[in-house]
């Protein structure tokens, strides 16, 4: 497993990586501190200066009008679904957040002025009886919508107003009750009965609002909501920076909303009775004209009740007719007697009775022929119809018929003359029962038509007892169950919200910073940035020289440096452990990266502990070696190497410092440093190095920048890369990688040069190791770590 895939696949070392990414962020706790300082004090002036607003909340049952009186309570109206009313619940809502509804509300508060005190941080809204004084506006221009003016009072009785104006402040002076006259406007200004601060001096803010901006502000801030979709209530809120405002405003709007619900009920009831008077003086017209057809109808047709006339019609038609009957008999009944005493043979018979005739004299007559005739017969018996008593008796019948006949012939004609008439008058009844149906269709339709102008005009006559009781007992449209009631706290700016996300802004901002930061660096400035990089083994860390001295590592100094590159001498010995390692290449990226202050003290360490090292200026372009030593660079491997005659002795320079450690200056600088490092002479100066040393450190120029090092690779046993943070470019790390990888030198390990505590995650190499000189301690035993361990594992 290589060494990346260790960093990021094991848990220990994802952990490892957790800590060192809040590490990263701590080295700038002092950031972190500011931010939130500041955030908090941004915060403070913020809660300060920021106007504290309350909720005020309200609860209203909308009723229901299934069940109330309704001014279409006949079947016509309700068809025709006239003046009926229902209830939506949407649309009530819509009504309570109408801005014509809020403009009545701040209307009748008489809401066109805000009163303010002024305070050290804000000004301060004074509202009811915390304020002095109440201005009574007249008229208003648009100009002074907006416009602040500043009342000072003077006493019990006057005061001055103070405005800017364009030429600049001005001041007049005017008496409480007093009409105040200016270009923008008329008002009144009093002094308030309920002000509850007496002796109040300091001057009053007052600023003129747009009444119907005010109202569709409020509107906009006021939220409805149906507290249950079964139930018809309604939960009314209201934000406001003065309490008793918003009490006022929302108990106001309550008031004026069921005001305008009975307004419009009222008028819906007064415009039917107006509607219903003028059907009534209408109708009222046309039954008087009804009646007067009705009335002259009857006169023109004679009569008064058709059904009783028709009645009276028959029983006299009935009558005519019996007596039509009766006198048709009589006739019939003295037609045969007339015919009987005429017949030849019949003159000396018995006269049949008049039955039904009741003439006295035809019966009279008639029963004295009978008689006479009954009496000749009897003497016919016993005489001869000579014998002069039978003759008088003869022409005393002949007499009595004659007479008879004439009777019968004058009762005759008077019967049939009754008669005539009788049937006369019978056809004039028949004539007027025939006439009957017609004249009593015709007062039918007229009754009709009566009768419905008669029970419309008695139910309209109802319907306006109605709607004047109606008018009379209009109750409003909703029922207050929860008065408006604001809250003890506002609800912003909320104190606690408002620092706590203060907090967060002042960790956010300086985080956020930081990650920006580090995202756009692009210099190696943490461990991991290396091990993210490549898998070449680290051989160690070395602190920052504070002190500036080339050689940190001496025999008698115990900082963190010199222990720093006495654990990278340990970690060294660990990985070149049962292989010769005679011969280290140490080189960069690029020049200032810490190459020769590394192969100084490197030696040095090594000299340390008994070995002869000796540490070769190979950077024959920019040597720096002996000059950062104090030491004559005049003599050196560029001597040695055009020169064959030149000794080894001739160019070690042995130190001053420490014993067993020596130099070898790179002596002039050559025109072709490339070719020279190639020559046959350079093989030899290190067989003979080898032969003298323990160990050859090599001080060569970059291989980011020239390839100068590369020409050594067939005779160094391992190579040290340096690596500095903040200076060394993570790309330039791509050039270690190569290396390790193609193995064009042998054995490559880094060292992270001029480690400082922002560096640093606790681990690893750098300020995790020491011993107490304010660097920390590290692991304590001055051991290898785990990742020192592994370091050495994979080389």
């Amino acid at each position: 497993m290589t060494e990346r895939e260790n960093y990021s696949g094991g848990t220990e070392y994802g952990e490892l990586d957790l800590k060192a990414t809040l590490l990263t962020y701590l080295r700038y706790w002092y950031l972190f501190l500011i931010g939130v300082s500041v955030s908090l004090g941004i915060a403070y002036v913020y809660l300060m200066q920021a106007v504290p607003e309350y909720n005020i909340e309200s609860k209203i049952l909308i009723k229901s009008d299934k069940n109330a009186a309704n001014l279409s309570g006949g079947d016509l109206f309700s068809e025709l679904d006239m003046f009926k009313t229902t209830t939506n619940i949407d649309n009530d809502i819509e009504i309570l957040r109408s801005n014509s509804l809020m403009h009545r509300v701040l209307s009748e508060l008489s809401l066109h002025t805000s009163y303010y005190v002024q305070g050290h941080f804000r000004d301060t809204e004074v509202y009811g009886a915390d304020n002095p004084v109440k201005i009574v506006v007249n008229e208003l221009d648009s100009s002074a919508y907006g416009k602040t003016i500043m009342l000072h009072i003077s006493n019990q009785n006057s005061f001055s107003i103070e405005e800017e104006t364009a030429t600049g402040s001005t001041i007049s002076k005017h008496h409480f009750g007093e009409t105040v006259k200016k270009s923008y406007g008329t008002f009144t200004v009093h002094a308030s009965a309920e002000y509850s601060k007496p002796g109040y001096s300091g001057p009053i803010l007052v600023k003129f609002h747009n009444i119907e901006k005010l109202a569709k502000n409020y509107a906009q801030k006021l939220t409805i909501s149906q507290s249950n979709k079964m139930a018809s209530v309604l939960t009314l809120s209201l934000t406001d920076a003065v309490r008793t405002k918003g009490r006022d405003i929302l108990n106001k709007l309550i008031e004026v909303y069921n005001k305008e619900a009975v307004e419009d009920k009222n008028q819906i009831a007064s415009n039917t009775l107006a509607f219903i008077d003028e059907r009534l003086r209408y109708l009222n017209t046309e039954l008087t004209d009804v009646e007067k057809d009705v009335e002259q109808y009857k006169r023109q047709n004679a009569v008064t009740d058709v059904s009783s006339q028709v009645r009276l019609y028959m029983e006299q038609a009935s009558d005519y007719n019996k007596q039509l009957s009766d006198l048709g008999v009589q006739i019939d009944v003295l037609e045969s007697i007339e015919d009987y005493l005429q017949k030849q043979g019949n003159e000396f018979q018995l006269v049949p009775s008049s039955l039904s005739i009741q003439d006295a004299t035809l019966l009279g007559l008639i029963t004295r022929f009978n008689e006479l005739k009954l009496d000749r017969e009897r003497m016919l018996r016993t005489t001869e119809a000579n014998n002069p008593l039978v003759r008088n008796m003869s022409e005393q019948l002949t007499n009595l018929r004659v007479n008879i006949l004439e009777n019968l012939r004058n009762i005759k004609n008077g019967l049939v003359i009754a008669h005539r008439n009788l049937r006369n008058k019978s056809q004039q009844f028949g004539s007027k029962i025939q006439q009957a149906p017609t004249i009593e269709r015709d007062l039918q339709e007229i009754g009709r038509q009566q009768g419905i102008k008669e029970a419309l005009y008695l139910y309209l006559l109802q319907k306006r007892e109605e709607s004047g009781l109606s008018l009379a007992a209009t109750i409003s449209s909703s029922r207050v169950i929860d008065p408006a009631t604001p809250d003890d706290y506002p609800i912003s700016p909320k104190k606690s919200t408002t620092y706590v996300i203060a907090i967060l802004l002042g960790l956010c901002i300086p985080f956020a910073g930081i990650y920006i930061k580090e995202m756009l660096n692009d210099k190696v400035q943490i461990i991991k940035d290396v091990q993210y990089a490549t898998d070449t083994p680290i051989l160690g860390e070395v602190i920052h020289n504070g002190s500036g001295d080339t050689l940190a590592v001496t025999e008698k100094q115990r900082t963190p440096i010199a222990e720093m590159f006495r654990l990278i001498r340990t970690n060294l010995q660990f990985a070149t452990a049962g292989k010769q390692n005679k011969v280290i290449l140490i080189t960069s990226s690029m020049s200032g990266e810490g190459k020769t202050f590394f192969s100084i003290n490197l030696g040095a360490s090594l000299a340390l502990i008994g070995k002869r090292v000796v540490i070769l200026s190979f950077d024959l372009r920019k040597p720096k070696l002996m000059h950062d030593l104090g030491l004559s660079n005049e003599v050196g491997i560029t001597n040695y190497l055009i020169s064959g005659k030149m000794t080894v002795d001739e160019v070690i320079i042995p130190s001053q410092s420490v014993s067993g450690l020596f130099l070898i200056g790179s002596g002039p600088i050559p025109p072709n440093p490339a070719e020279l490092m190639i020559s046959q002479r350079v093989t030899t100066f290190f067989d003979e190095l080898k032969e003298r040393f323990d160990y050859i450190l090599i001080d060569t120029a970059p291989v980011g920048q020239v390839a100068d090092a590369f020409t050594l690779t067939h005779l160094v046993d391992s190579c040290i890369y340096i690596v500095r943070y903040g200076y060394t470019y993570k790309a330039q790390l791509d050039i270690v990688e190569d290396i390790y990888k193609t193995k064009k030198i042998s054995h490559p390990m880094i060292v992270l040069n001029d480690a400082k505590r922002k560096n640093s995650y606790g681990y690893g190499y750098g300020y995790g190791y020491g011993y107490g000189y304010g660097y920390g301690s590290g692991n304590g035993n001055g051991k290898a770590s785990h990742k020192d361990k592994t370091a050495l594992a994979t080389s």
